[in-house]
């Protein structure tokens, strides 16, 4: 295998480095585009005529304000980041049509954002969602409705819910649903208003018998909830799946919402029959400064075996509670681990200093909105998650959709570090494997760029570990202070420490013009101990100058004795990533010019000064796509 070591002829790794000279122009540079932008924002408030390359009539979109905030909920568009870029780039049918994922759920076609109501019945997961049944973009809100055997392959079903009352007019959002002891299913959603007032609503399944649960009736009690006193019209969303409290022989759920001061807070009511609700007094929980909290998730998890945990289960010696929001503020999800107290209707989290919207987060990528459910079938807590795209809204008008579901992951405590959550995708997706190359002891050497023969290199499943070799550990004594894979001079893939970045590099082309590097990043603190960092590069991930591109990722916990691992899933636009075991993930979207198709390769890569690095094992398996179209109704 050749390994191209620009070491051996220049100090500059191939990976591009700026000097000192190009970092002061590029401030400089920034500076004046910053002005420049302001100016280039003004003019996108107005009217933007979408002219794609076919004879079909021309779409208009208006960038009056943010999708979604006008109507009460988080900016579901990429719009306002996009604000420097006037001029689209000249996307080709072949590069359009490639981004259209292989194995992640997708609708046919239009918009899709949040995960609703994911549960099991009769044989048959059921996954609802967000839906623009008429457009690529966020609107007209909808369930849409897909059935499948295994969370891997989909059948698409009629629309679920339709916005056609005075109490969802605005738009038929978020909801969870729970199963009651007798068998039944009720699914409690917030609907906007005609008068755009965010409020809850029940709804139940038409026929029981029906394991595909086409029909859904509204009850005539809608709607159940109303903001409370001190709430506002628009912060009162996303009720969760409900619990039921054996001592009070009542069902709790939550709400999430914020008060006057910005603090993000979780409200909590008690009900008997999904009907009639009393709010109890206090919150759950608060952190201030978080603003309005999203999507809330409150669920057990067991802190003793890696089975999952029904809703209802009580608090115990082995049992945790996580509290999740999802921040609108930065559009993050962000989770705690902490005590449940059902008598005080309080949870409190065991590190205050990672308390919820100010610690830790599923995913440090693009992700949001998530939910969780608990899978009967196999005993399992099953975490959802929306992807945005984070293309132009012409992009997506031209391709005919936008949005895609991450992998659906399983989630446990970590034993070992009794501290966080582990997420890894659901064991069903290893149904999709192919072939499969694996490489073993690879030297990966000092500022060098290892290609993997791999063909077609645009559905993957890669598991590996590196080490660093332990002279290079000992032999660094400078610290690193303050390293941070979004904000940290260098802190790209192209920057250089001594101990990292090294990893991947997915979705490349041939010459390395177009890459997104999936890495490590080992840095020394100054009280001597060594941190790892994990992170996901999209800077140079597309040619294209119409989409965001960052560099995402956050710390990993490494225990004394292991080695680094990873998995990654790669398939076209989206590239999930799962460190340790999934201790820290980092989900990506990606639109490559060149690097599509046949043109897509892999590399290994390190961009260390000092890190002597091995890929001790890698496993690589071309990934089948998954069978997601409409179900075979009889007419």
């Amino acid at each position: 295998m050749k390994v191209r070591d620009p070491e051996s002829s220049s100090s500059a790794p191939l990976l591009y480095q700026e000097d000192e000279s190009s970092s002061q122009s590029k401030i400089i540079s920034t500076l004046l585009s910053a002005v420049t932008a302001t100016a280039l924002l003004i003019l996108l408030l107005t009217l933007v005529r979408i002219e794609p390359d076919t004879g079909d009539p021309t779409p208009v979109v208006t960038f009056s304000a943010p999708r979604g905030v006008s109507e009460g909920v988080s900016d579901k568009s990429t719009a306002s980041l996009l604000g420097s870029s006037r001029t689209s780039f000249p996307w080709s049918n072949a590069m359009l049509k490639w981004q259209r994922t292989g194995f992640h759920f997708q609708p046919e076609k239009n918009w899709m954002n949040d995960p609703d109501g994911p549960l099991f019945y009769k044989g048959w997961y059921h996954l609802f969602y967000q839906y623009n049944p008429d457009s690529a973009v966020w609107g007209n809100i909808t369930w849409g409705h897909s059935v499948s055997r295994d969370l891997i392959h989909w059948l698409h079903l009629p629309l679920a819910f339709v916005p056609d009352h005075w109490y969802d007019a605005n738009g038929v959002w978020t909801g969870s649903a729970t199963f009651l002891p007798d068998g039944r299913i009720v699914m409690v959603y917030t609907g906007s208003t005609t008068e755009a007032v965010q409020v809850q609503n029940l709804a139940y399944p038409a026929d029981l018998d029906d394991p595909l649960l086409l029909n859904w009736i509204k009850s005539d009690a809608n709607p159940v909830l109303l903001p409370p006193p001190g709430i506002g019209a628009k912060d009162f969303r996303d009720p969760t799946t409900a619990w039921y409290d054996a001592a009070t022989e009542a069902w709790k759920l939550a709400i999430g919402s914020k008060d006057q001061n910005h603090t993000g807070i979780c409200l909590i009511y008690r009900t008997n029959d999904f009907i009639d609700y009393e709010l109890l007094p206090g919150v759950l929980h608060s952190v201030p400064g978080t603003g309005m909290w999203e999507c809330i998730d409150f669920y057990p998890v067991s802190t003793n075996s890696e089975v999952g945990l029904d809703t209802s289960v009580p608090p115990g010696p082995s049992v945790r509670h996580v509290l999740k929001a999802s921040l609108d503020d930065d559009k993050h999800d962000y989770y705690a681990i902490g005590t449940y107290d059902p008598v005080a209707e309080k949870w409190v989290p065991e590190d205050v200093e990672a308390d919820v919207g100010i610690g830790l987060r599923y995913d440090y990528g693009r992700y949001y909105a998530s939910k969780t459910f608990f899978d009967t079938a196999k005993r399992r807590r099953v975490l959802w998650g929306w992807t945005g795209e984070t293309d132009s809204e012409q992009a997506d008008l031209l391709k005919g959709w936008a949005s895609v579901m991450t992998i659906p992951r399983t989630v446990l405590f970590d034993q070992k570090t009794g501290s966080n959550l582990l997420q890894w995708p659901v064991e069903e997706v290893e149904s999709l494997r192919l072939s499969s190359r694996d490489f073993k002891n690879i030297n990966i050497g000092i500022g060098s760029v290892v290609p993997l023969n791999i063909s077609r290199a645009t559905q993957l499943d890669i598991v590996a570990e590196f080490e660093i070799e332990g002279k290079s550990l000992t032999a660094t004594v400078e610290a690193d202070i303050g390293y941070n894979c979004s904000t940290s001079r260098g802190a790209a893939a192209a920057g250089r420490g001594v101990l990292g970045p090294f990893g991947f590099l997915v979705l490349s082309d041939q010459d390395l013009s177009e890459q997104t590097a999936v890495y490590f990043y080992v840095a020394r603190n100054v009280d001597g101990e060594l941190e790892t960092f994990f992170c996901q590069d999209e800077l140079r991930s597309s040619k294209a100058d119409d989409i965001v591109k960052r560099v995402y990722g956050s710390t990993v916990p490494v225990l004394s004795g292991e080695i680094l691992t990873v998995r990654i899933l790669v398939d076209h636009s989206i590239v999930e990533s799962f460190a340790q075991g999934g201790r820290t993930c980092i989900t990506s979207r990606i639109y490559p010019t060149k690097a599509i198709d046949a043109a897509a390769k892999l590399f290994l890569f390190n961009n260390g000064t000092g890190a002597m690095v091995t890929a001790k094992s890698i496993k690589i398996w071309q990934m089948n796509s998954a069978f997601i179209r409409p179900f075979p109704l009889e007419a």
